[in-house]
């Protein structure tokens, strides 16, 4: 079943929460987010029934592996995209707000050549 765009947002800061905080809950999800708490409780029910993710008797969230496996790539997308573009002149701000969406929606076939690229680049300088 293919996850969202929304699902993957949520997984990314679940990840990216973790490792900030170590452990995460929901209402760490909506503050982070600037969603409702009604929002964010829906969409851990659906990643839960999908397998993303797992919640302690104590509303803290787990990702299971392929909740963290989806997040990593995300995550990764999001990082390499955002500086791949600072690279390109873009402005910080735009850079990591059009990272976030062209991490959705890029194959992994083009994405792996933007970073191998970009990887290239690097070494050259």
């Amino acid at each position: 079943m293919k996850i969202q765009e929304s699902g993957e947002n949520y997984l990314e800061t679940i990840l990216i929460l973790e490792n900030k905080n170590g452990t995460v809950r929901s209402i760490d999800v909506a503050n982070e987010l600037s969603y409702t708490k009604a929002s964010v409780s829906r969409a851990m029910s659906i990643l839960r029934q999908a397998g993303h993710l797992t919640m302690e008797r104590d509303g803290r969230l787990l990702l299971t592996d392929s909740g963290r496996a989806i997040a990593n790539r995300m995550y990764e997308r999001h990082q390499m995209l955002t500086e791949f573009l600072i690279t390109l002149g873009v402005s910080p701000d735009t850079a990591a707000a059009d990272a976030c969406r062209i991490e959705h929606v890029i194959s992994g076939e083009s994405f792996d050549k933007i970073k191998e690229h970009a990887q290239k680049a690097q070494i050259k300088k």
